[in-house]
């Protein structure tokens, strides 16, 4: 791949719901949906504990919550149609995240979307930026381990050819942050739901507004040298 030391990270991974779509009231309105229907209440605070979550512990969060016998398999199932169902309705961009992707993928850095949603609904999910903006997608159904296992981020990295070490992987969540730490990336983050701290090696920012390949690179020329 291009040699962009000094200039550039070697790749730029992004996630998607709270990230790049604000989602995450989607999500919220199809948890509670589902809740109801098992006969539960879905609170507010029910949802942060669940921001950046993978289907699989939302899912056993949910029978935890209601009680319900019904299969795991069948409420995720339910799960995944309620937010089909939200998305139909539209999804609005996050600041600055439409100019983000379209300057990378001007570029001749290699860009991936690293999303715990499950592939069904990447499609519906990512609404104006369009799948087809990226190198290459990873779904959380397409790997062993979902976030906050480091998996996605590895998958996405080898994907491309470039090191983790060198990529600049945005996340928005708790969740997805530790992905992103864990498979060694240099970690920005972008609260959405859930207020974020900065620490060793994760710069917090208020959002994507005026984020580029210029200063993605001198992040990671300031931490991996």
């Amino acid at each position: 791949m291009p040699d962009h030391a000094g200039v550039a990270p070697q790749a730029v991974l992004l996630d998607m719901d709270g990230t790049l779509v604000d989602s995450e009231a989607l999500w919220g309105r199809a948890e509670r949906e589902v809740v109801s229907g098992l006969g539960g209440v879905w609170t507010d605070e029910d949802h942060r504990r669940n921001v950046g979550a993978a289907s699989v512990p939302v899912t056993r969060y949910i029978i935890e919550l209601t009680g319900t016998d019904v299969p795991p398999a069948a409420v995720a199932a339910e799960l995944r149609a309620a937010f089909s169902r939200q998305l139909a309705g539209g999804v609005e961009l996050r600041p600055g995240a439409k100019e983000l992707v379209a300057a990378v993928a001007r570029s001749d850095v290699p860009m991936a979307l690293v999303t715990s949603t499950e592939r069904s609904v990447v499609d519906a999910a990512i609404g104006g930026i369009g799948a087809g903006s990226f190198d290459v997608t990873v779904a959380g159904d397409e790997v062993e381990q979902n976030k906050p296992a480091p998996d996605p981020y590895l998958r996405a990295a080898r994907l491309l050819g470039a090191d983790p070490a060198r990529c600049v992987a945005v996340e928005d969540s708790p969740v997805g942050i530790a992905s992103a730490v864990a498979a060694g990336c240099v970690t920005v983050a972008v609260p959405s739901m859930v207020a974020l701290e900065e620490a060793d090696g994760l710069t917090v920012l208020d959002s994507l507004v005026g984020v580029d390949l210029r200063w993605m690179g001198a992040l990671v020329r300031e931490q991996r040298g």
